[in-house]
């Protein structure tokens, strides 16, 4: 009998010719957690869906339970077992919660009609062996995101699932919702079932799995005991370079003030907000998800409209805005935390993205002028160093990262003054974070300010110059960047009070 639960055995599989992965080889035990790591086109997802019959491999073979597996449907995938939870949740938001769970496998009585009762019990069984405390009539419409995740778990276990796949599942989370994650996936290890956990983030691998799987342009790197490796080891492996990832600096002064938000609220949760941004800095926002960051951001750029307070950027003349347009227009701009729905129109090419804001600039009565058009393509692509086929490929088909510094690329073309980064290396891999963060350095040193809004604290203390931290939609503290610790921001984060300062 194999000790393994799971065995993918030379797995390869072309699109079009080009191989997206060649002979790769993973082994999992019952009851462990192993990290799939690698930067974006490793094949991480590829391999995944292979594992799940959505894709057919070329070569290879797959043992599970001891038994080798061929051909077999998705619906013949989760029958014997296996449960992929995907970054994009599949849930039907108008239905209930227990009725998400059990969708297509409702309990009925002997004549086909639902038994309400039993599908209620069931859901609430479940949930109450995750230690979670949610509501099964309630529509999943109504649930946050991180509910929503839990809600994929717990259908995931209803299929009697002995193997899930969790595909960036901490990607939307932060804070207490990280840690009930992590309490779950340590419950359902006790119980036996085996996590296939994908991820950007190597701080939640390093707490969480027993073994790591590196893979690189399609090919296996390595698999390894966690502990037989430290973050720069891992780094490098996926990389396959050496990589020092610290934060790069600039040696620059606090620049002259250009933009003043006093005492200003919407009608979201922020109220009462003041802050100062300089020439030339990052100002990090930190909070827990749902302090109030992104709605900041929102309220900055004008999207939402202040119901209180002044926003002003400083200039000769000074400018005020009231919408996203006017925001544009006086120089302030803001990259999305969602770049896929508020960032990109990832059907478009890459080459009406970059120009879509300019096109005034480049059109001459009515006419665009092709030649300038495609020499602005080109300077952003050389300038942000984008992976792309061509200025026509779509912008979907382009990875994450390349996806989020096309989002730059749009804005910077306006000339901004200012630039709000909300989640800026959300669901991008190391090597293209790193690249980000020089990028940002770069602006930086143009004279470009920068509000940053993320949920990694090593990235805010490691590329802010000062830090805000936001509670319940309230800038609650400002941390000077050489006092900062993850410690310190996250009891600002976390405590109810009077405003503090760290300095």
């Amino acid at each position: 009998m194999s000790d393994y639960i799971l065995e993918m055995r030379n797995i390869s599989k072309s699109f079009a010719g080009v191989k997206a992965l060649k002979n790769v080889t993973i082994r999992c035990r019952p009851g462990q957690v192993y990290g799939l790591v690698g930067e974006n086109g490793a094949g991480k997802s590829t391999l995944m869906k292979i594992l799940a019959g959505a894709y057919k491999a070329d070569a290879g073979e797959i043992i599970y339970k001891g038994e080798q597996r061929e051909g077999a449907s998705a619906g013949e995938v989760i029958d014997s077992g296996i449960s992929i939870i995907y970054q994009e949740l599949a849930l039907v938001s108008q239905m209930s919660v227990a009725e998400n769970i059990f969708l297509g496998r409702e309990p009925r009585y002997a004549l086909g009609v639902l038994n309400l009762y039993e599908l209620h019990s069931r859901a609430a069984a479940l949930l109450k062996r995750l230690g979670i405390r949610l509501d099964t009539r309630l529509p999943v419409s109504e649930l946050t995101v991180a509910q929503r995740q839990l809600v994929e778990i717990a259908k995931a276990l209803s299929q009697n699932a002995d193997l899930i796949v969790m595909d960036e599942p901490s990607a939307i989370l932060a804070g207490s919702e990280l840690d009930q994650l992590f309490g779950i996936i340590e419950s359902l290890v006790e119980q036996g079932v085996t996590i296939i956990y994908i991820s950007h983030r190597l701080d939640e691998v390093f707490r969480i799995a027993d073994e790591v799987t590196v893979l690189k342009d399609g090919e296996l790197v390595d698999t390894r005991p966690i502990d037989q490796l430290d973050r720069p080891t891992l780094v490098e492996l996926m990389v396959g370079r050496p990589l020092a990832e610290i934060f790069p600096q600039t040696d620059h002064e606090q620049g002259e003030l250009v933009l003043i938000a006093e005492n200003i609220s919407t009608d979201t949760i922020l109220e009462d907000a003041s802050l100062e941004l300089y020439k030339g800095e990052i100002l990090g926002i930190a909070g827990m998800v749902g302090s109030g960051r992104t709605e900041l951001a929102r309220a900055l750029f004008g999207a939402d409209p202040l119901t209180s307070g002044e926003i002003t950027l400083v200039t000769d003349k000074g400018a005020n805005w009231s919408n996203p347009a006017q925001a544009i227009e006086s120089g302030l701009v803001l990259v999305p935390e969602d770049r896929k729905s508020h960032g990109l129109f990832t059907s478009l090419s890459v080459r009406i993205n970059v120009t879509l804001p300019i096109l005034s600039r480049i059109t001459r009565l009515g006419v665009l002028q092709s030649q300038a058009e495609d020499e602005i393509v080109e300077a952003a692509k050389e300038r942000l160093s984008i992976v792309m086929a061509s200025a026509d490929q779509e912008a979907q088909y382009l990875s994450g990262g390349n996806q989020q510094k096309l989002v730059l690329a749009k804005w910077l073309e306006t000339n901004p003054t200012v630039v709000i980064l909300d989640e800026p290396t959300r669901g991008v891999d190391v090597g293209a974070k790193f690249e980000i963060y020089k990028l940002m350095r770069q602006l930086n040193d143009r004279g470009i300010a920068i509000v940053m809004i993320s949920s990694e604290l090593p990235e805010v203390i490691g590329m802010s110059d000062r830090i805000l931290v936001m509670n319940d939609g309230r800038i609650v503290g400002e941390v000077a960047q050489a006092e900062a610790t993850e410690a310190g921001i996250i009891e600002l984060a976390t405590m109810a009070g009077s405003k503090a300062k760290l300095s």
